[in-house]
Order: structure tokens, then C-alpha cells, then sequence
């Protein structure tokens, strides 16, 4: 496996724009200030409130929310006059802007950005594109357009740039709980009371954009097991980023940290705590891998 490290510079912001939604987790938040990335917040509804992500609640706080609770939570998209609003006020520095977000599997919200567009026709050229992931996922997408805009990329060379890197993008999780599978329509009540019964634990991923169960195991070592081969599978590897519900590695993390490091005794994993908008969809008991698969080396082109 050959693995490729980025490496961030300072860059002034080119012409054209980047617009994400705030399900997009960054590990340097620094990038959306260096590249001036437009963050549109997502809303959570979660007991009897709606809170903007990012605005009134953090990721502390909903989690603390979400294990007190422990009920559904609503992601409620940005509406299409908000989008029109965030995209008139863009367009007063420019005429072009990217919109990168959300699966539309996932979510309304591409929908809504969508038809926002039609309130600047003729007068600012407007790219909407279904992430098809959602988190860490979506987030290297939106840096690595508003690197190339920073870099002086037409319009046109970002959306092939991003669309390409969609492609390249994998997820899988397993969850502890099956009662965020109810919540989202995955599963039936009687699945989740059948899956409790015997004891079962889902694994998730993320295919042609929506959250779909692809595995049951019984244990924890069996999921570090389902993990660590899905790594295996990648022969190149640009980015991998470790999430979990928590703030520290919790047993279950080190533990897969150090099957990844017997395999790959020469990299770090970056741990990260998943955000709001992935807790809403995986629950609170939850750990994952997200993946970006390396272009082919001109070598193995030719």
C-alpha cells in the first residue's frame, strides 16, 4: 500500500468560490478561514428542539443531548431561500461558485441548493454537487476545491477535480446500537428487536450515496476485523481518517489502531470525534473508517 501525505500552504482565494454545509467535518479547521470556505449550517432536531449545527449546539453538547435522550434526530436542510440568500450575497465578490454537500441520499439538501440556483441565472454561474458521503468525506472534498480555486482553477477544472475525487471516496461503520437504523427507515422495529435478540451489530457503508447495512457481527473484535480488511482492500491510499464517538480513543479505537499499525507499521491514523450530523445518521455508540483512494501512479498508467 503506498500512501500519499498533503501537505497545506497559505493561498489567497481565487475566483470562484466554495460553498459546503456544515455536516462537512474538517481536521484542520484552519482551511476554512485559509481558503474562506462558505459553511452553511444544517438544523437538528432533537427532543422538542431545533438547533443550528455549529451555531447553537456543538458536537460536546449534542452528544451529552444525544446519551441523555437517546432519541431520533432530524437533519433539516438549509431551505432554498436561505441557499438563494448565502449565494446573492457570494455573488456580489464573484460570479462563480461551487456547491459542494450533503448526499442527496442523505438528505434534501441538494435539492434545495439546486433550485436556489435559478434565482442568479444570467447573472452567476452556480455548480451544484451531490458529495454522495457526508463528514470527513464531504469536507476533503470541499478543501480540495477551494485549493484548486485558490490555485487559480477554472470553474470547470474544479467540478472535474471534485467529481473525479467522489468516486474515491469510501466509508464504513459499525454501530453498537441497531435503534438509529429505526430512526433513519434501515431497519423495522421488528428487525431491531430481532437484531437485539441475538445479539447482532450492523456495519454500515455508504454506496451511491445512502447509509446501507452490509454485515452483522457479534463482537467488537469481529468489527475491528471487518475494519482492518476494509483498509486491506485499498492497494493505495491518499487519506485515512479513524471516527468515534468520543473525544479520546476509547478501547475499542486503540485496539484498532494497533491492528492498523501491525499492518502499516510506518503511518499515523488520524482519530477524530464524528460530528452532529453523522451522529444523527449513526447514533452515539459508533466507530468508522473513512477512506480516500489514491489516483494511479503514472507508472501504473503506462
Amino acid at each position: 500500500m503506498t500512501w500519499h501525505c498533503q501537505t497545506g500552504t497559505e493561498a489567497v482565494v481565487g475566483r470562484v468560490r466554495i460553498v459546503t454545509d456544515s455536516s462537512a467535518q474538517f481536521l484542520d479547521p484552519g482551511v476554512i478561514d485559509r481558503y474562506q470556505i462558505e459553511i452553511i449550517p444544517l438544523t437538528l432536531r432533537m427532543s422538542a428542539q431545533s438547533y443550528r449545527d455549529g451555531i447553537d449546539i456543538n458536537t460536546e453538547t449534542f452528544f451529552r443531548t444525544l446519551a441523555r435522550d437517546r432519541g431520533p434526530v432530524q437533519i433539516v436542510p438549509p431551505s432554498p431561500s436561505t441557499f438563494a440568500e448565502l449565494y446573492a450575497r457570494l455573488n456580489r465578490q464573484t460570479d462563480q461558485i461551487v456547491s459542494i454537500h450533503l448526499s442527496r441520499g442523505l438528505s434534501d439538501l441538494w435539492s434545495n441548493a439546486k433550485q436556489a440556483t435559478r434565482t442568479l441565472l444570467g447573472r452567476c454561474e452556480i455548480e451544484v454537487i451531490d458529495s454522495m458521503t457526508t463528514s470527513v468525506g464531504l469536507a476533503m472534498l470541499a478543501e480540495e476545491a477551494a485549493r484548486a480555486a485558490a490555485n487559480g482553477a477554472s470553474l470547470d477544472e474544479i467540478v472535474h477535480t471534485v467529481r473525479g475525487m467522489v468516486s474515491r471516496i469510501y466509508s464504513v461503520f459499525y454501530l453498537e446500537s441497531l435503534e438509529y437504523l429505526r430512526y433513519n427507515a434501515l431497519l423495522t422495529e421488528a428487525q431491531v428487536i430481532l437484531g437485539s435478540m441475538l445479539d447482532v451489530k450492523p456495519l454500515l457503508t455508504i454506496e451511491d450515496g445512502e447509509l446501507i447495512p452490509i454485515e452483522k457481527v457479534r463482537t467488537p473484535a469481529q468489527a475491528i476485523d471487518r475494519l482492518v480488511e476494509f483498509v486491506i482492500e485499498f492497494s493505495d491510499v491518499e487519506r485515512l481518517v479513524i471516527v468515534q464517538h468520543t473525544p479520546h480513543p476509547t478501547e475499542q479505537t486503540r485496539l484498532l489502531l494497533e491492528r492498523l499499525a501491525l499492518e502499516f507499521p510506518r503511518h499515523e491514523f488520524p482519530v477524530v470525534q464524528y460530528n452532529p450530523s453523522l451522529g444523527a445518521l449513526i447514533g452515539p455508540e459508533a466507530m468508522g473508517i473513512i477512506v480516500c483512494e489514491a489516483l494511479p501512479s503514472r507508472e501504473e498508467d503506462t
